[in-house]
């Protein structure tokens, strides 16, 4: 099973990138974790680590595909 990991700000470009995202994809073969950064600032440093430079932001099986920009990352610290 892949692992994913979608990060976002809660903004409505980040919000429609979840919504889509959870509709298409199988999650029998993807186990998708979903991180909104206003809720949990403590993952921001996870986020950065990872290579995220602006959300809203997936991660599968550890590479970082930006979706949209939305807000970058240091605007969230």
């Amino acid at each position: 099973m892949s692992n994913a990991v979608f990060y976002h700000a809660g903004c409505q470009v980040c919000v429609a990138a979840e919504q889509q995202l959870l509709d298409v994809l199988d999650t029998r073969k993807v186990d998708v974790e979903v991180v909104h950064l206003g809720d949990e600032p403590a993952r921001l440093a996870d986020a950065e680590r990872t290579g995220i430079e602006s959300v809203p932001a997936l991660v599968l099986d550890g590479a970082v595909f930006h979706i949209n920009f939305g807000a970058a990352l240091s605007a969230l610290n």
